[in-house]
């Protein structure tokens, strides 16, 4: 599943695959938004860890669990 990530004055946003499932990823960002959490951690499907401070989240955009196809699909 595609993860893009904005975040509060960087002009690139945070763009990767994660094993983890579209509501996973939601609660946690949920989670970490409603709490005390300082940051957000997520770790892609190639093991990378991303640590994205909380305060400075512009918004999260989760993609489709769907994997993308490569090649001709007749």
């Amino acid at each position: 599943m595609d993860v893009r990530i904005g975040i509060q004055n960087s002009p690139r946003e945070l763009s990767f695959e994660s094993s983890q499932s579209a509501e996973e990823v939601q609660t946690q960002v949920a989670a970490a938004l409603a709490g005390d959490a300082k940051s957000l951690k997520f770790i892609d499907a190639k093991g990378s860890v991303f640590l994205v401070p909380a305060a400075a989240l512009a918004y999260v955009e989760i993609g489709s669990e769907e994997s993308r196809r490569v090649g001709f699909v007749a």
